[in-house]
């Protein structure tokens, strides 16, 4: 399974990397008010698939969000014990477990 996972990355590798080499020509990106970039074509290519990643996930925040804090309503509280006090003229359990050294 594990050659597979790897010769799946590899193809799409380089699947991307001659997609890249096969676009190298300039392209103009023309915004507005007369604003222009020139650029790879594959750079392009690349900005506008990032800005849409970026615009993706921030319109999935608010519902992350939600999902979130209603999980945490949601979720049961486990009961906290009340400390308790040790019993009079017992010594704790770390001083039984671990007696002192002598000589140090």
């Amino acid at each position: 399974m594990r050659i597979f996972s790897w010769l799946v990355r590899a193809f799409i590798f380089f699947t991307l990397f001659a997609f890249a080499l096969n676009n190298q020509q300039q392209a103009t990106v023309r915004w507005f008010f007369g604003i222009e970039w020139t650029g790879p074509m594959v750079m392009v290519v690349l900005a506008a698939f990032a800005a849409g990643c970026v615009m993706g996930v921030f319109a999935m925040v608010p519902g992350w969000w939600r999902h979130r804090q209603r999980a945490r309503r949601l979720a049961p509280t486990p009961p906290v014990p009340a400390p308790q006090a040790p019993a009079a003229g017992a010594s704790s359990d770390y001083a039984l477990e671990h007696p002192p050294r002598e000589g140090l």
